[in-house]
């Protein structure tokens, strides 16, 4: 049986409806600061009119077909809507459609790539648009749809399964639509908690510049691995206790949600048992003192804490998918540079915010190395790889090889596209600096190498290069599978 269009129609118009709520929220964020709260009122009742137009339409539950679907088109159209208001605004960046769409679609994939280059040309209001799109696009729409549709039982179970790529979630409670509240509730309540932490050290004078409007914003986009900043230096405006604070903000951020809520549950076994957790965290560890090491050797900072701070700070942003910065580090060796261009094709843990390939996956590939490098060895022993204690079926071992191999190939085609459309636009981007936009967009990263670096910007990339990252970027984030099965011509037949 073909997916049901208009079932797929009908919950992506709930979804759409519901923008209204943060789209408001930014207009009074626009109306405190005295600035025009039109270019979020008119796309919040637009956005209101449309989810209600489209929600008319039967609906049933859903099954497979119909959640690859919705997963591709929510982004799509939470894309497409966000990007109005940076239209409407009409002023600094976003003067045409490709920009619009660019910051909309890298603020949802929460990937981080800007084409800002002075952020004073732009309203408060909507900057902080910006950051509250990053923190829809962590947990924010996969929590909302699922809520929502909470009369969706089997549908909503697949549709969170399909997006967090994790079976966990039908393990916490026995509805899924208050697994979504759960989890819906966790992730507001970090953000809570990281404001909290911000406005304090800011109230203790630990973080004189870091007031309410800045703390929201960075909570918004550090707990949703995001990285959009309304600051031009991002997080190197601000003092060290905060790059501390904010290096654990994502930390958390890209923990497995599941293993969270155990956590606040006081199910600390859990947390012991998870062996993805232990390599992603030695993952970041490892890196980051390595990374201290080239940095102590470059003679970069003066003294072992701001080296340290810098190297495990930088480390979490690219390895978590955040892309903050403290300084600019396209100016360190190129040591430093291939290592942070390693990390990007990590990530965090399955069922977090994260994006790029995951710990879990590489956590697999590794077992699954060191199994054949042990069965050429003894060809008739049976080694069936665990994780966590679980046995990995066949099946996903095969999924999470091919899903690794997909990714690498697309990065490096995107990388060659890039390379050949820059090539007379006089950017002088070079194939390292391709590379790393390549990666930092497909990979939901957001600061890349040389004009795409952690204090640059994407504004000066040619329109058909914008258009082929924002496709990139939203591939990325669903994780490839979804749209390459709805792009599948048996998707549309029976």
């Amino acid at each position: 049986m073909s997916a049901d269009w208009r079932t797929v129609a009908s919950l992506v118009g709930t979804v759409t409806k519901a923008l209204a709520v943060p789209l408001a929220l930014s207009a009074a964020v626009a109306f405190v600061y005295r600035e025009p709260t039109a270019p979020f009122l008119l796309p919040a009742a637009g956005s209101l009119l449309l989810g209600v137009g489209l929600e008319r339409l039967p609906r049933r539950d859903i099954g497979i077909r119909e959640a690859f679907l919705m997963v591709s088109l929510t982004w799509l159209v939470v894309a497409l809507v966000g990007a109005v208001p940076f239209l409407l605004v009409g002023s600094g960046t976003f003067v045409s459609p490709v920009d619009a769409v660019f910051e909309s679609m890298s603020g949802i994939t929460t990937t981080g790539a800007t084409v800002v280059e002075s952020f004073d040309a732009h309203p408060r209001g909507l900057l902080f648009w910006r950051q509250l799109v990053q923190w829809l696009g962590g947990l924010g729409i996969l929590v909302l749809a699922v809520g929502l549709l909470s009369q969706l039982e089997v549908g909503g179970a697949q549709l969170m399964e399909t997006e967090t790529q994790t079976q966990d979630v039908t393990k916490l409670t026995p509805r899924i639509s208050q697994t979504a509240r759960l989890i819906g509730g966790l992730y507001v309540g970090l953000t809570a908690l990281v404001v909290v932490i911000l406005l304090g050290l800011n109230v203790a004078g630990l973080a004189p510049r870091m007031g309410p409007y800045n703390a929201v914003a960075h909570a918004l986009t550090s707990v949703s691995t995001a990285g959009f900043s309304p600051e031009a230096e991002s997080v190197g405006a601000f003092s060290p206790v905060v790059q501390w604070t904010l290096t654990g903000a994502m930390l958390v951020g890209a923990t497995n949600f599941v293993l969270l809520y155990a956590l606040v549950r006081g199910r600390f076994r859990r947390l012991r048992d998870s062996e993805e957790l232990w390599f992603y965290l030695s993952v970041v560890a490892g890196a980051s003192a390595l990374l201290a090491v080239v940095l102590r050797i470059d003679g970069e900072f003066a003294g072992l804490e701001p080296t340290l701070r810098h190297a495990t700070f930088q480390v979490a942003s690219i390895v978590t998918t955040t892309g903050y910065a403290t300084v600019d580090f396209d100016l360190w060796s190129p040591a430093a540079k291939h290592l942070l261009f390693l990390g990007m094709f990590v990530g965090g843990m399955a069922g977090s915010t994260t994006c790029s390939i995951k710990s879990f996956r590489w956590l697999v590939v590794v077992k699954t190395l060191r199994r054949d490098l042990f069965t050429e060895i003894h060809p008739d022993a049976i080694r069936p790889i665990r994780v966590g204690g679980t046995v990995v079926d066949e099946g996903t071992i095969r999924d999470v090889n091919a899903y690794v191999v997909l990714s690498l190939l697309v990065f490096a085609f995107l990388t060659v596209f890039v390379v050949v459309e820059t090539a007379d636009s006089g950017l002088g981007v070079t194939e390292f600096d391709a590379m790393g936009i390549a990666a930092a967009t497909f990979l939901n990263i957001g600061p890349a190498f040389g004009v795409a670096g952690p204090y640059g910007s994407y504004a000066g990339l040619s329109p058909a290069t914008k258009w082929v990252l924002v496709v990139l970027m939203w591939v990325g984030r669903i994780e490839i599978v979804p749209v390459l099965v709805v792009l599948t011509p048996a998707f549309w037949r029976s």
